[in-house]
């Protein structure tokens, strides 16, 4: 009979992935089928990434307005399988946080954020679809005394994981470029440890306000700017040649529907630093005054070469699709298509066929158009 359930979720699911939906949407209807299977604490949480970095993008949960920016720091800080990161790439792709430290989370500074909420278990399973492309994750937990979570319910997660992923990307290309425009230049926020704005140029208030997660007038920042100056303090403390993971880098989207690029590094004592001088000179002279250790986060528009492998994605085009859009970018013709990538006219206009057909366009240009709106 359980496996019945599962089954009859897992189809449920599949059916809500197909949905044209925005992300809380298709969320929130999700939630209320796996918790018919699983019985959980609370809430679940909702994560969006990065598919490249893996860095948290967006998140939602019912209970928690913002995610802590210590609960995002324990998945990039050097905590072992344990961290988040780490277990967002397990080879089953849904793990526990009890498997992940051999059944004593106590020493992890991951369990000690989630007990502050009365979460004592977490189970993560990365939504990842059968390419391998991941693009979010589900964290579920249960409150201390409760059963242990089994491996029935890691299977059925596991069942439901590329459906999820399915969902999760359409829904990314629900969002349309609002009436305002981000700004033209970069901006550049700095953050103390303690997660403080210290410094900040013209512009970031607008990306603060508009990127997932964010409420400058609450004091919350933007998920992605959490995640990627927690990478980036990580990465400053680990060596390269012991660090796997990619860079402090995400591509996120706001709630505008205009994309930014979101990127940092520690700062050290001087204005030396890989960022344009122009962004430095409005942040004062002392950077690191009483020796606190800081991180800047530089947000700008989205161009859209950096856009252009996720909305691929997205918009679920096969390698040699990608291609032949590429080339429609550069404006290459047909026949020009065809002898790069050594194949027929014809071969290139039935292509483009599908290619039209996928992204909802009727043109070239309405192609082109559709690739640079997002941008």
């Amino acid at each position: 009979m359980a496996g019945h359930i599962s089954d009859r979720a897992v189809d449920a699911i599949a059916g809500l992935a197909r949905e044209p939906r925005d992300p809380v949407s298709f969320w929130r209807a999700c939630t209320a089928v796996v918790a018919d299977v699983i019985p959980h604490y609370k809430s679940p949480c909702w994560l969006t990434v990065d598919p490249e970095s893996l860095l948290v993008t967006g998140h939602f949960h019912e209970e928690l307005r913002a995610v802590p920016p210590d609960w995002l720091a324990t998945g990039y800080a050097d905590d072992g399988a344990g961290r988040g990161l780490g277990m967002l790439k397990s080879g089953t792709g849904v793990t526990t946080l009890h498997e992940a430290t051999g059944g004593d989370p106590t020493h992890s500074p991951r369990w000690h954020v989630n007990m502050r909420i009365g979460a004592h278990q977490e189970m993560l399973t990365r939504l990842g679809l059968p390419t391998g492309e991941v693009w979010g994750a589900l964290g579920l937990y249960r409150e201390q005394g409760t059963e242990m979570f089994t491996d029935a319910d890691k299977g059925f997660l596991a069942a439901a994981a590329p459906y999820l992923a399915e969902g999760t990307r359409r829904a990314v290309l629900l969002g349309q470029a609002s009436a305002a425009s981000p700004p033209d230049a970069p901006a550049m926020v700095v953050l103390s440890e303690g997660w403080e704005i210290r410094s900040r140029t013209p512009g970031i208030e607008y990306w603060l306000a508009d990127l997932p997660g964010g409420d400058p007038g609450a004091g919350q920042l933007p998920s992605a700017l959490a995640a990627v100056a927690a990478h980036a303090l990580h990465k400053a403390r680990t060596p390269q040649s012991r660090d796997g993971s990619g860079p402090a880098r995400a591509r996120v989207m706001g709630r505008s529907g205009n994309w930014a690029v979101v990127h940092g590094s520690p700062l050290e004592s001087s204005l030396d630093s890989p960022f344009d001088s122009s962004l430095g000179s409005s942040l004062g002279s002392s950077l690191d005054e009483g020796g606190e250790r800081r991180v800047a986060v530089i947000v700008e528009r989205a161009r859209p070469q950096e856009l252009f492998p996720i909305l691929m994605s997205a918009y679920e085009l096969t390698p040699r699709e990608r291609d032949i859009t590429r080339l429609v970018l550069d404006a290459a013709t047909t026949a020009e298509i065809a002898q790069s990538l050594f194949i027929s006219p014809h071969t290139v206009q039935q292509h483009l066929k599908n290619i039209f057909a996928k992204t909802g366009v009727r043109s070239r240009r309405a192609l082109v158009g559709k690739v640079f709106s997002h941008a």
